[in-house]
């Protein structure tokens, strides 16, 4: 019983959940012009977790084929035979389900169209189309984990604007050197399972070049939060702090190409989004 119970969790990617809700938290409390209710921010949060573990649990129902063809994905509970198909894909649906209904009842209507849209294109545009056709799945793909922070955004204040675009432009630009440098360290897993990664069909060497002109990108965007009076002098040093690191982490890989510095990259950027979007909460509740 217990196996099976963590067997569900693993089904809606606990830790990628995790850090959602880190953005989606963040971009609440930036918005927010007055104090967030605790009520208010405990439905989001819920909404916003059931709604990313849904669309894990659908992306691993329909990803169960090329999942079994790599190691580092074999062991999920569908490819190991733990959970039926169909039970996952059940789960996938109610967790979905309840989500829309959570933000409908308890946030707002624009939260629960926007997560209803990420969902959308996370499950059936990445999942089942972009994935498997282009080594652009990532860049294009990013969208889907990017719009956490607007659906906070939209439960805070009822709509987006330009700021909460901004918030959308880091995590879509910080998306593709993050994943890629999981499939340098994967790539003949990749290419075994036939996805078009951008190592399998660029190379090595021009996937680290396009790592590091990502990663100048999205630093360059987090440092135009506060010249934009979205973010404090507290997040811009932070920013500048964290992203500096980042860009040591992309130059290395650029020039050394190793695995363990592409595991290093790919470590430090789950870090770097989490405490860059905290430093944001920091500086709006802080200070």
């Amino acid at each position: 019983m217990k196996q099976r119970l963590l067997d569900y969790v693993a089904l809606t990617k606990p830790l990628i959940v995790a850090l959602l809700l880190v953005t989606t938290l963040a971009a609440m409390f930036v918005a927010a012009e007055g104090v967030l209710s605790a009520t208010l921010i405990g439905w989001t949060m819920a909404g916003g977790a059931l709604a990313a573990g849904g669309a894990s649990a659908l992306n691993q129902y329909l990803d169960r084929d090329l999942d079994a063809q790599m190691a580092r994905t074999a062991r999920r509970p569908i490819p190991a035979g733990r959970i039926k198909p169909k039970e996952g894909l059940v789960f996938g649906l109610v967790l979905s389900v309840l989500s829309l209904l959570v933000f409908v009842v308890f946030v707002n209507w624009p939260a629960a169209l926007l997560s209803l849209a990420g969902n959308l294109y996370y499950v059936l545009f990445y999942t089942l189309w972009l994935k498997r056709a282009t080594p652009q799945n990532i860049v294009i793909g990013g969208a889907a984990g990017a719009i956490p922070p607007l659906v906070g955004w939209a439960a805070a204040t009822g709509s987006i604007n330009l700021p909460s675009l901004f918030l959308f432009a880091i995590i879509f630009y910080w998306t593709p050197p993050h994943f890629w440098a999981l499939a340098l360290l994967k790539r003949h897993e990749y290419q075994r399972g036939h996805i078009p990664m951008a190592p399998v069909v660029w190379g090595e060497a021009e996937t680290r070049r396009q790592i590091f002109l990502y990663s100048l990108i999205v630093v360059t965007l987090t440092l135009l939060l506060t010249p934009a009076q979205v973010t404090g002098l507290f997040y811009l040093a932070a920013a500048l702090v964290l992203g500096l690191i980042l860009l040591i982490h992309a130059g290395v890989l650029l020039h050394g190409g190793t695995n363990k510095q592409a595991w290093r990259m790919y470590k430090y950027s789950s870090y770097y989004l989490a405490l860059l979007f905290i430093a944001m909460v920091i500086d709006r509740v802080a200070l």
